[in-house]
């Protein structure tokens, strides 16, 4: 990855949007809000950016997401269940049309041998259409996982509008 891929990743994303004239949101974990401040750091994002929301702890997928409990409860915050709500629950506590949503482990520590640092899940779901899930397992330190989650969400999102 070098540093150009990200925002080339976003000017393509943004083409996407507005042509289509969708609105994308985030729901991010995992990244703090890295996913939405790569993309409004593009001039003009406003035309296709509707929101982003970051939901670290489990409570706040459940307040801001409506993630349920129980799939917390049976899944763990870093689960394809999880993943999914919260990419649904963006688009319904949004005006968005298609969103992303990242779950992880970035590191250094709270991995566990089932799901390792470097375990992330990412989501996509839109407004009109199906939600779907996939879990990368990235390398590196903390930065770096974060980064290529920002990466993979993007690209997500660009081959879900081609």
């Amino acid at each position: 990855m070098n540093s150009r891929d990200i925002p080339d990743a976003i000017e393509s994303l943004a083409l996407r949007l507005t042509r289509q004239r969708l609105m994308v949101v985030t729901a991010e974990s995992c990244t703090g809000g890295g996913i939405a401040q790569a993309m409004t750091a593009l001039p003009g994002s406003s035309a296709w950016f509707e929101r982003g929301m970051v939901s670290y702890s489990n409570e706040a997928k459940q307040d801001l997401l409506g993630v349920q409990a129980q799939t917390l409860d049976s899944h763990g915050a870093v689960s394809q269940a999880t993943a999914l709500e919260m990419a649904r629950g963006a688009i319904e506590h949004s005006r968005g049309h298609i969103s992303v949503a990242v779950t992880g482990v970035a590191g250094p520590d709270g991995g566990t041998p089932d799901k390792p640092v470097g375990t992330v899940w990412i989501a996509w779901a839109q407004k009109q259409g199906p939600a779907e899930a996939q879990c990368f397992h990235f390398a590196g330190d903390r930065h770096a996982v974060r980064q290529q989650t920002i990466l993979a969400a993007i690209e997500g999102l660009n081959a879900r509008l081609q």
